[in-house]
């Protein structure tokens, strides 16, 4: 399998997932987004840190056809300094506990700086019997070590203080040999890069949509951007980006459904949203029709900002375009520069198609 590599879009899905922004903290990403849009759209911003990009042929005559990607990645923040001068947090998302121990972590201090810290466990040396036997650990048994001696020290000499966000300490990588990507908050930087690549793509199309572009905030915690996202751009049809969780590495064959290298997924359903049907089969039968590469799902669980735009108004048709990536929701995601590419391809195909007349008829 090949494909041709942009180097720009390749350099700002690496400014993405470098960005240190976790929910509630999207501030480095939205300076990305600005970075790499500030020329094709109309920028504004809210209070939450939604980014909207208006692209700039809009009319503001035609319906409204919106174009979503969360801006936050799951991370911590700092619950407590402890005597010794460990600190306690608490999760900003959902994680994999049994992975967290031993890992490298950013605390973001009173400075703004970030500083180095591991997140550690009781070592195995002083567990006893039954703690051995229990084997994982919930997030509240563990503590991030900054080196201090004491919480004073902490204080004082680290800068440390409660509410600071803290990030996974993960530098992107590019395997252009195997075209594979490594790096950290590929749930939902790919999909920002994505949604902008996109947006550069329609730059000079003359479409029968006027297209804005959302990096919307804290889906992590629970579609909160997007709530307000919605209500300010009022769309009439919706398409979310998401960096969606791959299932080929521990799924049946038969039962596979976004694999790497694939193309995107566009799932039927998940536990948070139906997609709208008839938008979903256009999608699907568009791509098939362009011969593009394309994955189907139905999800037994997750959520995605679709649920919170779908129900939103008068009820916005809408459906979620998914780069597949492995081991979501941890320090360390795997993606592919094909599977982006896909992706960008299919949302360019889907805006272009539409019209007034076929958003009515969803």
């Amino acid at each position: 399998m090949s494909v041709r590599i942009n180097p720009k879009a390749l350099e700002m899905i690496q400014d993405f997932s470098n960005a240190k922004g976790p929910s509630g903290f999207e501030d480095e990403a939205v300076a990305v987004a600005r970075k790499y849009a500030s020329d094709i759209a109309t920028i504004k911003e809210d209070c939450l840190r939604n980014l909207y990009m208006y692209r700039k042929k809009n009319t503001s005559g035609k319906p409204v056809f919106m174009l979503d990607a969360h801006s936050d990645e799951v991370g911590f923040m700092v619950h407590s300094i402890k005597p010794c001068g460990t600190l306690r947090f608490v999760p900003l998302g959902g994680w994999n506990a049994g992975a967290l121990p031993s890992s490298k972590v950013w605390v973001r201090n009173a400075k703004g700086q970030y500083i180095p810290g591991i997140i550690a466990a009781k070592p195995v040396h002083f567990m006893t019997a039954a703690e051995k036997a229990n084997g994982a650990q919930e997030i509240s048994d563990l503590v991030i070590d900054i080196g201090a001696t004491s919480d004073r020290e902490a204080v004082e000499a680290f800068h440390i203080r409660i509410g600071e966000p803290i990030v996974s300490a993960v530098d992107f990588e590019y395997d252009a040999e195997h075209d594979l990507m490594i790096g950290k908050g590929f749930d939902c930087r790919i999909g920002c890069a994505a949604l902008i690549e996109t947006l550069q793509r329609l730059e000079d199309e003359n479409l029968a949509v006027d297209v804005v572009g959302v990096l919307s905030s804290q889906e992590e915690v629970g579609e909160r951007g997007a709530k307000v996202a919605v209500n300010t751009v009022r769309p009439q049809i919706a398409l979310c980006f998401e960096g969606c969780p791959a299932d080929d590495t521990f799924t049946d064959d038969y039962a596979i459904q976004t694999a790497l290298k694939k193309g995107p997924m566009l799932r039927f359903m998940d536990k948070s949203i139906i997609c709208s049907p008839r938008y979903q089969r256009f999608a699907l039968d568009l791509a098939q029709s362009r011969g593009l590469a394309v994955q189907s799902s139905v999800r037994e669980g997750g959520g995605n900002n679709g649920a919170i735009i779908n129900t939103s108004l008068d009820g916005i048709p809408s459906i979620v375009a998914g780069v597949p990536v492995r081991y979501i929701h941890s320090h360390y995601g795997i993606t592919s520069y094909y599977d982006f590419e896909a992706t960008v391809q299919l949302a360019v195909e889907i805006v272009k198609a539409m019209s007034r007349e076929i958003i009515e008829s969803m």
